[in-house]
């Protein structure tokens, strides 16, 4: 949906951006090309991003090497305290997902990786290892939605005990045992998406990161995000209608809603028929708009 997330920016030729998911660098290039004075910084913790990014030459565009919960930090690093549009693709690229050695995709055989950032220490390895059993059982319960997640963490607590449980095949091998019959590939998925997100603090950082863009967002400035997970969707829906994660949304002595952004999308837009005949992964795609609201 790349046409959608520029069109959902409305972006000024002198603005200044933020794409906060560089990835393979598609969403920048296009954003670069309506640019003319104006600026875009590119965010991704992937040492794979920032050789990527390479390809964008000129003074148009600064790659950032670091996490976007920390999109407040750099841009002030570069003196920047306002934006007038900011993107998020969530989840992980494909890029990711189709280098074996990254440990991302059930398809391949690999070490139990699943880092972004590979600088930090956390691997799916040592979870599957090293975490206690109800630690296992809530993040599969929570991250994962894995009916059985009592059943699957005993049973990999058990397996432990002899050896160690280091790649993707020797996981697979286990997993197989507790899936249902023909829905072995959304199970392994559902676990690969589980330990994939506490390797990362995918939900710690998404809401930080939400709070921070909404803060450095000018007044009108456009919010567009695209998720992938009801895990992901659930907090950029609650933050963008009622302007936090949970709970009701706050009004004021008048009766009116105090949240920081409106909506632009009361539902979220959907690939076309015509895209997912393309692009398959973007079955689960959900994005969603909206506008930073001015202090009255």
């Amino acid at each position: 949906m790349l046409q959608e997330c520029i069109d959902g920016l409305a972006i000024k030729p002198n603005g200044i951006y933020v794409d906060l998911t560089f990835g393979g660098g598609g969403h920048s290039k296009e954003i670069i090309k309506h640019l003319t004075n104006g600026k875009l910084y590119g965010f991704d913790q992937d040492d794979d991003a920032k050789k990527e990014s390479e390809s964008i030459q000129g003074e148009q565009f600064e790659f950032v090497n670091a996490n976007f919960r920390y999109l407040k930090k750099y841009l002030r690093l570069y003196g920047v305290k306002q934006v007038d549009g900011i993107l998020a693709d969530l989840g992980i690229s494909s890029h990711q997902i189709d280098v074996p050695e990254r440990g991302f995709s059930t398809r391949f055989n690999a070490a139990l990786d699943m880092r972004m950032d590979q600088n930090s220490e956390l691997t799916a390895e040592i979870i599957i290892n090293e975490f206690e059993e109800k630690e296992l059982i809530d993040l599969f319960s929570r991250y994962g939605e894995v009916k059985n997640a009592r059943t699957l963490a005993a049973a990999i607590v058990s397996e432990r005990v002899t050896r160690r449980i280091e790649s993707v095949d020797e996981l697979k091998a286990i997993l197989e045992k507790y899936a249902k019959r023909g829905k072995q590939f959304k199970y392994f998925a559902q676990v690969f998406q589980a330990l994939r997100i506490v390797v990362n603090d995918e939900m710690g950082a998404l809401e930080e990161m939400i709070e921070q863009a909404t803060e450095v967002l000018k007044p009108d400035g456009r919010f567009v995000v695209m998720s992938y997970h009801s895990l992901e969707d659930r907090p950029v829906k609650n933050y963008f209608s009622k302007g936090k994660f949970k709970g009701e949304v706050e009004k004021d002595f008048y009766g009116n809603m105090i949240r920081p952004l409106e909506p632009i999308t009361r539902k979220p837009i959907v690939a076309s028929e015509e895209e997912l005949k393309l692009n398959n992964r973007a079955r689960s795609a959900k994005l969603r708009i909206a506008k930073k609201l001015a202090v009255k």
